[in-house]
């Protein structure tokens, strides 16, 4: 399977790192991740070039790897400083290196050309640091589903009326229509409103509302595989409209896929939110329900994963809501020729 490559992929939480040799795939690429003693964190490719068993295999000398075969040594660059027995250093002797960078607790890895890697193109909102908002981190979600299909259905509203009645969703959203649009940085656009509705699970429990609301979904698919949705309610009455929603419960969900195979990925989600910002613990409980969400997506998307390996050859059935996740499937698709051609 093809990958775009030129692009920042989250390999893990801050937290998930220490000074221990640990093996991450991501893209079908196997790399050796660690902390340094500094606190930065190294990505090698996880293989020796010597007899090609795996670097995370070996040992930390300090903070340079010793392949746990011959000895033979890298430095935190994956240069070769060390060949037992002999003193000259074969030039063959050296080791990928992945440019890494950590921003809000979270670690990116660049799986393109070193050269190209630019900080400034890591994603970020600027809810992470504003005041009034809270960021909590919850868990890693490992589907078995390629990440494409993840990715469609985290720019489908539609969905949640049917696969998440009872937390994000409700039978009252089925026939409100969805709009979708590519923004001019590419990222692709899908939301609704839903007005005068009984509020959903979710913010019956974190809202506090009992009568109706005006309810948004605004889901945003950042490429090529970070996805954002911003939903929440406000009270009817209150008239809340796209610029206001602010005045209303208001959630950013993050989903942070990494691509690990064709058939298997990785979806690191968290929130932000702009209610009970002061309680630590408040979190925590959001995470509950997300969780109860989220496995209702799992068991979707690894269902249609085992039947797309049955008829590999299907032609989907296209309708009206699947506009954004024809234009995140062209997008990809054109990203990943022009990567190849240059």
């Amino acid at each position: 399977m093809q990958y775009l490559r030129n692009a920042w992929y989250v390999a893990g939480w801050a937290s998930e790192f220490s000074h221990e040799l640990q093996r991450v795939t991501m893209l079908e690429t196997d790399l050796v991740m660690y902390r340094t003693s500094n606190g930065d964190v190294v990505a090698l490719e996880d293989r020796c070039p010597h007899k090609l068993l795996p670097l995370s295999m070996g040992n930390l000398i300090g903070d340079d790897i010793q392949c746990g075969y011959h000895g033979v040594t890298f430095n935190c660059e994956g240069a070769c400083i060390r060949v037992p027995g002999q003193n000259n250093l074969p030039a063959s002797a050296k080791v990928r290196s992945f440019p890494v960078h950590q921003k809000h607790d979270i670690v990116w890895v660049w799986m393109g050309d070193a050269e190209k890697a630019d900080t400034s193109e890591i994603f970020d909102l600027p809810y992470f640091t504003e005041p009034g908002w809270a960021a909590h981190q919850g868990d890693a979600l490992h589907l078995k589903a390629n990440y494409l299909n993840v990715a469609d259905n985290l720019c489908d509203p539609a969905h949640v009326s049917f696969v998440h009645p009872t937390t994000l969703g409700n039978p009252e959203s089925e026939d409100v229509p969805i709009e979708s649009r590519q923004l001019d940085d590419g990222t692709i656009l899908t939301w609704r409103w839903v007005r005068d509705a009984p509020p959903v699970g979710f913010f019956k429990q974190f809202g506090g509302f009992e009568g109706h609301v005006d309810r948004w979904h605004y889901y945003y698919l950042y490429l090529p595989s970070i996805a954002v949705i911003d939903f929440g309610s406000g009270a009817v009455d209150d008239k809340l409209d796209e610029d206001s929603r602010d005045q209303g419960v208001r959630i950013f969900a993050l989903h942070f896929l990494t691509p690990v195979n064709a058939h298997y990925t990785i979806d690191r989600w968290m929130h932000i939110r702009n209610r009970v910002v002061e309680d630590e613990s408040a979190g925590g409980r959001r995470d509950e329900l997300f969780r109860v969400a989220f496995a209702e997506d799992k068991e979707i998307l690894e269902a249609i994963e085992e039947e797309e390996k049955k008829v590999a050859d299907h032609r989907p059935l296209r309708i009206a809501i699947d506009k954004g996740s024809n234009l995140y499937r062209k997008s990809i698709d054109r990203l990943i020729a022009s990567e190849v051609t240059h």
